[in-house]
């Protein structure tokens, strides 16, 4: 009800880790917000009957973390979650506010008067991408620790609002924009996250930043893979995220590792495929040149860790 009376003019909240910033950087500039810690089946986190797990967009990420039942069904959620950000952010964030993270940029993640002294931005306030000068569109970063994971694992969202509930695919939602970032309504809430079972498949997940806590992921890889006898792939994804507006799905890659063991002669031709077409712009930490030439180097530790 709140959301239909101010519109867009209203931004829903639960940690605010970083929509809060976002607001005193003015890049983000609501007029009400609407609270939506309260709603109990937000918080819910529980095993279905057919094996999926379901999460509550409200769930924290500490709580993500510590959960028998993720943990123990699902652990490279676990571990992905616990790369993010520091104990403190963990506890208030949510693994909703974490898959629908802005896009990152260095241009636009800055307070309001060091963007005023460049002219602004095309994502907020200005008409020019500053990444790429000539481009039409932006290059923000999609910088989120769970969203290659949740691809990778083929989760889905279900997201609720005036035309009734719908469900979205994870590798569906997120768009090569960076100011349209995702197929969500403005008017919609999202409020679960089900994954399916891994069922005897395997998972990892490997990320680059320049410290060892706090920093969004400047590379983040996320591999997925079921084995016949458990030695043959029979199926697989990789997903690498962090280097454009939308997490990286390379099903070419992933297809060259079906119908063979996880060799090192397979692990290289699969890291030559998905290097190709991953081509980082200077919007982030780091040279682009050298976030380049660790694709091929964290998906082989991704896909090596899965043997």
């Amino acid at each position: 009800a709140e959301k239909a009376t101010h519109g867009q003019a209203a931004s829903y909240v639960a940690g605010g880790t970083d929509l809060y910033p976002n607001m005193k950087r003015r890049v983000q500039t609501p007029a009400h917000l609407i609270d939506i810690r309260g709603i109990p089946e937000l918080g819910q986190l529980e095993t279905l009957s057919d094996g999926r797990l379901a999460i509550g967009a409200c769930v924290t990420l500490t709580e993500l973390i510590r959960h028998p039942a993720v943990s123990k069904g699902w652990p490279v959620v676990s571990h992905a979650a616990a790369l993010i950000s520091t104990p403190l952010l963990r506890n208030m964030g949510t693994i909703g506010g974490n898959l629908l993270l802005d896009t990152r940029c260095n241009y636009y993640d800055q307070g309001y008067e060091w963007r005023k002294a460049i002219d602004f931005c095309m994502k907020k306030d200005g008409d020019i991408c500053w990444v790429a000068p000539s481009s039409p569109r932006c290059w923000a970063v999609q910088s989120s620790d769970l969203v290659p994971v949740m691809v990778a694992l083929d989760a889905s969202m279900r997201f609720e609002g005036p035309d009734g509930a719908r469900t979205v695919r994870a590798r569906d939602l997120y768009l090569n924009d960076g100011i349209d970032f995702l197929a969500k309504r403005p008017d919609e809430l999202l409020t679960t996250v089900e994954i399916p079972p891994l069922d005897r498949a395997r998972a990892s997940y490997q990320k680059l930043r320049r410290r060892g806590s706090f920093d969004f992921p400047v590379l983040g890889v996320a591999v997925w893979a079921r084995m016949n006898g458990g030695t043959t792939v029979s199926e697989a994804r990789i997903v690498i995220g962090a280097v454009g507006s939308a997490p990286l799905v390379s099903d070419e890659a992933a297809g060259s590792l079906v119908g063979k063991q996880l060799s090192d002669e397979a692990i290289d031709e699969a890291t030559r495929i998905a290097a190709r077409p991953a081509k980082p712009l200077d919007n982030t930490d780091f040279t682009i040149g050298w976030r380049k030439d660790m694709v091929p180097v964290y998906l082989r530790r991704a896909l090596e860790s899965l043997r």
